[in-house]
């Protein structure tokens, strides 16, 4: 295929570089093009392999027909058949009318199903069957459904690896892999890097109306050492990034971009306050950061519940006298109280696993004591400390509400909790219909 035809498909589906390996993956996509063979293209996320399904859409006799992409990963595995294959009326909970899927939207046409190794086992037999003899069947119907449609799947995963593991089926890859092209990711396309950058800054100095970004030749060295695993996807949103903060000259040196790309790496390193007060430098992500915090989240209210029992088994309405004779259920934690609370010092010898981080609380709402001499008329000592926490809770919101005559404002104040709450509970413990 001479250089002008190649440099046509270019210019008609947006893509820049002039990489061997790039070069070869279009060749293939147009040479395959011109039949009826499934295709699988692989390459890393960002690479950019949906624009090789357009490609060969576009190219082939069925570039009139139907042409629709779908992302195996994001379809949640209950409703993958529906919307793949379609359903009949009534064939599960929602499905008030009979609905087409997608292979029969297609017919005559292309469907690009990427991220195909996300595709669950039951999906990928009916899958298989369509590829085989171009059949199957609705969800909730026993009628056979037929459907011309060419089948182009991307993956960004070694489905070798997936076989072996029994993710993915030996004979639907083998089917799938009538003619593979394989898209090289943006590290191995050399002067491509540069090229792609200068024409993302080139459209957004147009978007944002600023003057484009130009790269010093050492920039220029710089950016295409770079690893992006995010590829294309990555760069462009770097191209961007730099297109709407940089100021001055608009002319990137080697020092000024690598700031750029330091911000932009993957994983950045979290400095963690440990609990004795040294710091830790740990890579850590959003995700892993959040599951620490609900972790430690659930042991203080692990504590907290402690507290609570300890309570209701001694009939002690102030809060701070429990806290105090019972400091060695929570020593680990430090409490830095609001002036209107009074002081909790810390104790030592806990017999619980450490809390990593010290944690302040300051309560928003004072808890408010209640006289000595309602004690006893509000909450009485439990002789039996084999009685469920339920049942304590049920005892003491009957006696506060026959304290206040069914009042549940005043009941919720004497309580100590809101009257939502109180509604709940009482909800709860079925005393809706009880009289005081």
């Amino acid at each position: 295929m001479d250089n002008s035809h190649i440099a046509s498909i270019k210019a008609r589906f947006g893509i820049i570089g002039n990489s061997p390996a790039l070069i070869h993956a279009i060749s293939i996509a147009e040479q395959v093009a011109a039949t009826d063979m499934t295709v699988l293209i692989t390459g890393e996320s960002g690479s950019g392999k949906e624009s090789f399904s357009k490609i060969i859409h576009a190219l082939s006799k069925r570039k009139h027909g139907q042409f629709i992409a779908v992302n195996c990963g994001a379809i949640p595995e209950g409703t993958i058949d529906s919307e793949l294959f379609g359903h009949e009326k009534g064939s599960f909970t929602g499905a008030i009318e009979a609905r087409k899927g997608y292979f029969e939207v297609t017919d005559g046409g292309t469907i690009f199903l990427d991220e195909i190794a996300e595709m669950p086992l039951g999906t990928q037999a009916r899958l298989l069957r369509v590829l085989e003899n171009g059949e199957f069947y609705r969800v909730g119907s026993s009628k056979v459904q037929k459907t011309n449609t060419r089948v182009v799947a991307a993956t960004n995963l070694n489905l070798q690896d997936a076989i072996e593991k029994g993710k993915f089926r030996e004979d639907l890859f083998y089917r799938l892999c009538t003619v593979p092209i394989f898209v090289p990711p943006l590290r191995e396309r050399g002067a491509d890097i540069e090229l792609l950058f200068r024409k993302f800054t080139t459209d957004f100095s147009e978007i944002y109306r600023v003057r484009p970004i130009s790269l010093t030749n050492e920039a220029k060295i710089l950016l295409e050492k770079q690893h992006f695993p995010g590829n294309i996807r990555q760069l462009k949103n770097l191209a961007e990034q730099i297109s709407i903060l940089e100021v001055g000259d608009r002319l990137l040196d080697d020092k000024k971009l690598q700031e750029y790309i330091h911000f932009n790496e993957p994983k950045m390193k979290s400095t963690i306050i440990r609990g004795d007060g040294f710091s830790q430098s740990e890579g850590m992500n959003e995700r892993e950061i959040l599951y620490k915090i609900l972790f430690d989240l659930k042991r203080d209210v692990t504590e907290l519940k402690k507290i609570l029992l300890k309570v209701i088994e001694t009939g002690n309405t102030n809060a701070f006298d429990v806290i105090n004779e019972n400091m060695d259920l929570f020593s680990d934690v430090n409490y830095s109280p609001s002036p209107s609370i009074k002081s909790i010092g810390q104790a030592s010898n806990s017999n619980l696993s450490p809390i990593e981080n010290s944690i302040s609380i300051v309560p928003e709402v004072a808890i408010n004591e209640f006289e000595e001499s309602n004690f006893e008329e509000i909450i009485t000592p439990s002789q039996d400390v084999t009685l469920s926490l339920e049942k304590q809770e049920k005892e003491i919101i009957i006696r506060a509400l026959k304290k206040n005559r069914n009042k549940r404002k005043y009941a919720a104040k004497d309580l100590g909790i809101s009257e939502r709450t109180l509604y709940r509970k009482i909800k709860q413990y079925d005393l809706e219909s009880i009289t005081f």
